[in-house]
């Protein structure tokens, strides 16, 4: 399943798998929200709710496509955070991953605060 992440005059698509999490994400498509920032990481509320999967982490490569539980968001990290450790990409608790995004992840860093994102199927 493809996805594709809007703002501005920008985009981005990833590809998510076939989890529970990754299925619920899609079905929930289209959607936006406003964008908030924590580091090199981008969050944005969405209307899932589902459960920490068995191998939900904290830590992910940067362009891993998340859904944070607890916060009820979709999260996408692309470099350090205010608690990573050298240059990975963590978050502020563990998150379901859903899959990865195509191109180059550093691109997210032109999202700001109150961006409007649209989350969009492919």
């Amino acid at each position: 399943m493809r996805i594709r992440i809007r703002w501005k005059d920008r985009e981005i698509v990833g590809v998510v798998n076939e989890t529970p999490t990754a299925k619920a994400v899609y079905a929930a498509l289209p959607v936006s929200a406003k964008a908030s920032t924590w580091g090199d990481e981008v969050y944005f509320d969405l209307p899932v709710e589902t459960e920490l999967a068995p191998d939900a982490r904290p830590v992910v490569d940067p362009g891993t496509i998340c859904y944070w539980v607890q916060g009820g968001a979709l999260a996408l990290p692309f470099g350090p955070t205010p608690i990573s450790q050298g240059n990975e990409c963590r978050l502020i608790s563990a998150v379901n991953v859903l899959g990865t995004l195509e191109g180059d992840p550093a691109l997210l860093g032109t999202i700001r605060d109150g961006n409007t994102i649209t989350l969009e199927a492919v």
